[in-house]
């Protein structure tokens, strides 16, 4: 009997990652392509398609080796209706996603946040193992998060638990994707980092990242990762405000919550780990109640970019109930 995969889908706000995977081989290949901001909802799901289309015979596997696909947004999504409510970093609102992608594909479609579909793939297969109570927090174009409780994906009586990245953090702050102002994505994702650097570079601030603010280029996670290596003033000072304020965020959510573990990811927290992780731990400890802050660790991811690919194995068994 030939093996069976899932096709994993990862929609970022700047990447798209593909992947084909099963729990016996792992990643059998991966693929990596930018995001198209801007596009029409069907142009969205066709690109979705053109996708999975590639990755599969990139992959080598008859289609009915396929047994989901399994898409990750970053945005509010329910999962019994396939509709994506908000997803702000894409431009996507009240978007019925699964119904477009299962009129255009042969396979069972799963669609579900991206950090929940992280946090799935962490607890089965990374950080998270034999957790029964975790937090998920990835760092990237926006901050999201997935929580594990009772050793299960939490995901609220509406579908929009964990949405970490909009709590209200400053009441005069800058606008957030989602129409509000002062949320917590808005102020230490990596798009307020580089915005933040931008504006002081611009009011005459020295820095390794002139010329590129200069050119309207992409400043990316990594070219952070050099500012930051090389000295650069502006970064770090900039990147250790984002660090206390996710630390102080964190901190007020696990006094609620008490976790055992928090597992910090996402493009800007991979790439910086070993910058930020020290300074949010220390500031996590700051705003902590002491006995909240003894009793968790708080860690870096272990899968890293394919916590959501190895979430789509997860999910296919928990919705579909197929083991691959």
């Amino acid at each position: 009997m030939e093996p069976k995969f899932v096709v994993s889908l990862d929609v970022g706000g700047t990447k798209q990652l593909a992947a084909v995977v099963n729990s016996e081989s792992g990643v059998r290949v991966r693929l990596k392509k930018q995001t198209t901001a801007g596009h029409s909802h069907e142009a969205f799901s066709r690109a979705l398609v053109e996708l999975t289309n590639e990755v599969i015979s990139l992959a080598e596997i008859k289609p009915e080796q396929v047994a989901a696909v399994a898409v990750g947004i970053p945005g509010s999504v329910n999962m019994e209706t396939g509709v994506i409510g908000l997803a702000p970093n894409l431009g996507l609102k009240n978007y019925r996603v699964r119904e477009h992608l299962k009129d255009l594909l042969p396979y069972p479609v799963l669609v579900e946040n991206d950090v929940n579909l992280a946090a799935a793939g962490e607890l089965a297969f990374g950080a998270a193992i034999s957790k029964k109570n975790a937090l998920v927090v990835f760092v990237g174009t926006g901050i999201g998060s997935g929580l594990i409780i009772d050793g299960k994906i939490y995901r609220g009586s509406g579908w929009v638990a964990g949405e970490i990245g909009h709590i209200k953090v400053a009441e005069k702050g800058p606008k957030c994707g989602c129409g509000q102002v002062g949320c917590f994505e808005a102020v230490a994702s990596r798009t307020a980092i580089v915005r933040d650097i931008s504006e002081l570079v611009k009011s005459g601030k020295p820095s390794t990242l002139k010329s590129k603010i200069e050119k309207n280029k992409e400043i990316k996670s990594k070219v952070l990762m050099k500012a930051l290596n090389s000295g650069d003033k502006v970064t770090i000072g900039v990147f250790e405000s984002a660090c206390k304020t996710i630390g102080r965020v964190l901190a007020g959510v696990n006094n609620l919550m008490n976790f055992e573990t928090i597992i910090l990811g996402g493009g800007v927290m991979e790439a910086n780990e070993t910058f930020m992780l020290p300074r949010i731990v220390s500031a996590f400890k700051k705003y902590s109640l002491d006995d909240a802050a003894k009793s968790v660790e708080v860690v870096g991811t272990d899968l890293r970019d394919d916590a959501a690919i190895y979430g789509g194995i997860a999910l296919t068994e928990e919705f579909l109930g197929v083991k691959v």
